[in-house]
């Protein structure tokens, strides 16, 4: 169903974060001031992983999932998946905006981090609908699962630890060693699994949620 309307999704998306962006241009322009510019950069970033998994959809008609065109670009898809979310970290910068501009600054941020979420989701629907042609529902499941577990872990890694996307290819030994020793020294990453299960939660459980009501409209239409 999402394939025989992307082209309608894609370009309401399109308006909304054109509508972030007037948003951040409009606060520029009244408050004198370039605070957020961030924002555009990091909205930029949230659909680079509905691109690749739009080139994976088109690989994966000609192409076994195994190839290494597709496993490639499944792996740019899951390395950049997590900016989609990271945008809602973004809310604590609240706490140094001043007071004039707090209302609509809250304002701001939930629209970026409002697109990026339906990037990040329409994005993981995509992938989804490839998937339940190949496997089981269980095995389904448990492969979103590791996606969203990941990207929970990724977007620790980016708040605290300042890691990006793109480090993954200029220092991933870098990357790996931080991550490695989360898990060789534990006890003193207790953020990491919070921040991870936090998001975990937050992240799988609303893309459930929206997937269910995705199925009962679908139901209403056919019944």
């Amino acid at each position: 169903m999402l394939g025989m309307h992307r082209q309608y999704v894609l370009k309401t998306m399109a308006l909304a974060s054109l509508g972030s962006i007037a948003l951040f241009i409009f606060r520029a322009l009244y408050f004198q001031s370039n605070d957020y510019w961030y924002l555009n950069w990091n909205l930029l970033l949230a659909w680079l992983p509905l691109l690749f998994s739009w080139i994976l959809v088109q690989q994966l008609k000609s192409h076994r999932w195994l190839r290494w065109q597709t496993i490639l670009t499944t792996i740019l898809w899951i390395g950049f998946l997590p900016n989609s979310f990271y945008l809602v970290t973004d809310f604590i910068h609240l706490q140094h905006t001043a007071n004039s501009s707090l209302l609509y600054d809250a304002v701001l941020l939930f629209s970026f981090s409002l697109n990026g979420f339906m990037l990040g989701y329409v994005s993981i629907a995509q992938v989804h609908q490839e998937l339940k042609k190949r496997l089981q529902i269980r095995d389904v499941r448990i492969v979103l699962g590791i996606v969203f577990l990941a990207c929970s872990f990724a977007i620790y890694l980016g708040r605290y630890l300042r890691w990006n996307s793109w480090d993954v290819l200029i220092n991933p030994a870098g990357i790996l060693f931080d991550v490695t020793d989360q898990f060789i020294n534990p006890g003193a990453y207790g953020q990491s699994f919070l921040t991870t299960a936090l998001f975990f939660v937050f992240i799988s459980s609303l893309y459930a949620i929206i997937c269910r009501f995705a199925s009962i409209l679908q139901f209403k239409k056919h019944k």
